[in-house]
């Protein structure tokens, strides 16, 4: 069900809610919080990145990226057999939302399209929700995804339209409107978020959320990213994001987009618990588990089972068994 966006807001109003108190602010998002959602509920995900490098994009901030030298090592697009093992790991880990990306600049027809709409199909029927993000897509190659089972289309807008141009020239802001719409109008649910430490302002934030507060229907999935620097791109040197920082995000996510769930995304492996305990009153319901989030680190199994238990959350479904997530 689509998520309605509940009022027209402005962006005086997105910096109003915003730049509160801290305190004031998580107090607000953890009321708006338990007023839509269980507040002991976390939805589990984990991402996969079924081809990786050699990315034509330039963003600023990515290993694949073959205008980058990150060192990382092309890999081709996997097999099927290969997804569908790993997300039959995912699923006994505990995840129920499967998410496949590739490191492509836009989705092309043909053979290895062909071959990621069945690994959708049959990731599908493993009883999973299914979440990719695959570049830019058109209006035909959507409704193919929509026919093959996808739930979620993941493609973030990474930060405001007036700092786009400082992370990404490849392609434009309308670029990644043009995709977001292909998806929704297919039918697909959508997964938008952002990225905290790109050398953006309060202001840049500020007009991010706005664009995404204002997408009507409002996505379904918003991810909270913080800058994980990798040497050898542009943002190598980038400082850690702090924690607070990322708290604020959330909470103003959360009080904007009451029904959407906000995900905690890159960056929690540098999180102490203490600041994920803060994500979480303040509105975060979903996180990536896995040791990996496509070519970045994260936080492990032991880690987060740890956490939850010390926080009194719980996954959509708890999980089966211990195995590697590896394939």
């Amino acid at each position: 069900m689509a998520v309605a966006c509940p009022t027209r807001i402005t962006l005086d109003e997105v910096a109003e809610i915003y730049r509160r108190p801290l305190l004031d602010l998580v107090f607000e998002a953890a009321r708006m919080h338990r007023a839509h959602h269980d507040p002991h509920e976390v939805q589990c995900s984990t991402l996969l990145s079924i081809k990786t490098g050699a990315c034509p994009e330039d963003c600023s901030y990515c290993s694949q990226s073959a205008h980058h030298d990150s060192e990382l090592e092309r890999e081709p697009l996997l097999s099927k057999e290969q997804v569908l093992h790993a997300a039959k790991n995912a699923r006994a880990g505990g995840a129920d939302r499967f998410c496949m990306g590739a490191a492509w600049r836009n989705v092309k027809d043909g053979p290895e399209f062909d071959r990621v709409l069945s690994m959708i199909s049959e990731v599908k029927d493993l009883g999973l929700e299914t979440c990719a993000t695959l570049g830019m897509i058109n209006p035909q190659q959507a409704a193919k995804l929509k026919e093959a089972g996808l739930d979620y289309y993941n493609h973030n807008l990474d930060t405001s339209p007036e700092h786009y141009a400082e992370v990404i020239t490849t392609r434009t802001y309308e670029d990644r409107l043009q995709t977001l719409d292909c998806a929704r109008d297919a039918g697909m649910k959508l997964c938008c978020g952002g990225i905290l430490g790109l050398g953006e302002s309060d202001d840049d934030r500020i007009s991010l959320l706005y664009q995404l507060a204002s997408r009507d229907p409002q996505p379904e999935s918003v991810p909270v990213n913080a800058l994980v620097p990798i040497e050898g791109t542009p943002l190598g040197d980038q400082p850690p994001v702090a924690w607070h920082e990322v708290v604020r995000m959330v909470a103003t996510a959360r009080i904007l987009m009451p029904q959407s769930v906000v995900r905690l995304s890159a960056g929690r492996h540098a999180m102490t618990q203490e600041a994920q305990a803060m994500c979480f009153l303040a509105g975060a319901n979903s996180i990536f588990l896995g040791d990996q989030l496509l070519t970045t680190p994260n936080r492990g199994a032991d880690e987060d089972s740890e956490m939850f238990t010390l926080l009194g959350l719980r996954g959509v479904h708890e999980p089966l068994e211990a195995q590697s997530l590896e394939v």
